[in-house]
């Protein structure tokens, strides 16, 4: 006896969004469309995308401008947002950079460092950005002493990412050393869990929520023993978590490496197996043509941070050559000089040209897939990044009609986001479905200037 089988309900339609224009998806590449009818489910997911739809709606959300896939920013350190303005004073290096680094580090509890970060995602999320790679080491108490909870930092970032309307990919880091072989220093004993095994178990007690998954990540080749880095690479691994790490961000970090080991750091983490798909190299600024090639033949991720590489002096690296070689590139604001998507998106073939003479090495359209689609690929929400049926209704509204923005060709959207919008152009942000900006406000956090002032203020002695 046959049974006949009666299909599955559609998932009901929670809201409906009218997009006066989208970059959606296509098969010859993305392209800019009209009238775009975007519905999505209570879960959060889009149900079905209508171009050309007709007028917008009774019931749906106007947006005027220019709908995009929500940014992914791959890598950040929260904290760091308190030096913004700081640390420009007088000339220096990123070696003295970082001492004023670690003063702000040592004022942070868990109760600061939650008001500190919530505001910081607010301000993400009012440049369009809506997943971050929050690159985590800040674990313990001062002088290493541990918390009742040993995640308490790590739980107050997820909180706050949770506060300020975004998601978050916590990359819980491995950081045990000072340099090759040194002890660390009185400042970064919070970082430290003793060895790779340590972090790892307390790794272990990370837990992902709806709008939270966890990473792993090594701090620098410097930071982490050699004999140690497969632990960590192993954990990813098993987890199928994504695991980033610092790469070649100095010479001198580079020089250290060839003296401890004779070779370099990118040779060193291909020797202990952690590049890979699910592997991102951030900076990766100093490579040897050696280097370049274990990358690209790993398929390795390269996020750049170029608002920070410029800020810190880091200088241009090889990005155009490592996604010639197939090397994904996303990117990130790292110590938040500069907190704008769109902005890391255009220096990222603007530092190009300055460095080869010569224009056009990245399409507007493939910046755009850095920021949106490989980023949050690469944070581990694939899912997250397009337009598209089934995907997580995450997107970003730009104006068109800003001093920066008007004029163009409504066709040249992708350009006109890439090289004429900045995050003063943000209007609307949705995630999961949900306005988290509208109109240019944020709609949990009404005074995010305001918070951000508070935050940093109550670090200083």
């Amino acid at each position: 006896m046959s049974v006949t089988q009666t299909p599955a309900a559609p998932p009901a339609v929670a809201q409906r969004y009218w997009a006066e224009q989208a970059w959606l998806p296509h098969v010859n590449g993305p392209v800019v469309e009209r009238s775009v009818l975007i519905e999505v489910a209570a879960d959060g997911r889009i149900t079905k995308v209508t171009p050309d739809s007709g007028p917008c709606p009774p019931q749906a959300v106007r947006l005027a401008g220019l709908t995009v896939p929500g940014q992914a920013n791959a890598h950040s350190h929260a904290f760091h947002r308190a030096l913004r303005g700081r640390v420009q004073v007088g000339s220096g290096t990123f070696w003295t950079w970082r001492d004023t680094m670690y003063r702000f580090a040592a004022a942070l509890d868990p109760d600061s460092y939650l008001e500190l970060a919530t505001a910081v995602y607010a301000e993400m999320a009012l440049a369009g950005i809506t997943a971050v790679g929050e690159f985590h080491y800040l674990h313990h108490a001062p002088v290493g002493a541990r918390y009742a909870d040993p995640n308490a930092m790590g739980e107050a970032l997820i909180e706050a990412a949770a506060r300020a309307g975004i998601r978050i990919t916590l990359l819980d880091t491995c950081y045990l050393s000072s340099g090759f072989g040194a002890e660390l220093t009185k400042p970064q004993l919070r970082f430290g869990d003793g060895d790779a095994l340590a972090w790892a178990e307390r790794a272990d007690a990370l837990k992902p929520r709806e709008h939270a998954r966890i990473g792993a990540a090594i701090h620098s080749v410097r930071a982490v023993p050699a004999e140690q880095l497969s632990t960590v690479a192993h954990w990813s691994s098993m987890r199928k978590a994504p695991l980033h790490v610092h790469l070649s961000e100095q010479t001198a970090e580079n020089d250290a490496c060839l003296t401890a080991h004779g070779v370099t750091p990118t040779r060193l983490l291909a020797d202990h197996g952690v590049l890979g798909p699910r592997t991102s190299a951030v900076h990766a600024t100093h490579l040897t043509e050696e280097d370049i090639k274990l990358l690209t033949d790993s398929s390795t991720v390269i996020c750049m941070c170029p608002t920070t590489e410029r800020d810190l002096a880091d200088g241009i690296g090889p990005a155009r050559q490592l996604a010639s070689g197939g090397c994904p590139v996303t990117l990130g604001s790292d110590s938040h000089a500069v907190i704008d998507p769109f902005e890391e998106a255009r220096a990222l073939e603007l530092n190009e040209r300055l460095r080869t003479r010569t224009r056009g090495h990245w399409t507007a359209g493939a910046l755009l897939r850095a920021g949106t689609e490989d980023g949050h690929a690469s944070l581990g929400w694939p899912e997250a990044g397009r337009i598209e049926v089934g995907a997580l209704a995450d997107f970003t509204v730009l104006a068109l009609d800003s001093v920066r923005t008007a004029g163009p060709d409504p066709h040249l959207g992708a350009e006109t986001a890439v090289f004429a919008a900045s995050a003063a152009d943000v209007r609307h942000v949705v995630v999961g479905g949900r306005r988290v900006v509208a109109d240019g406000v944020h709609q949990s956090i009404a005074d995010v200037p305001g918070a951000l002032h508070r935050a940093i203020t109550a670090l200083l002695p």
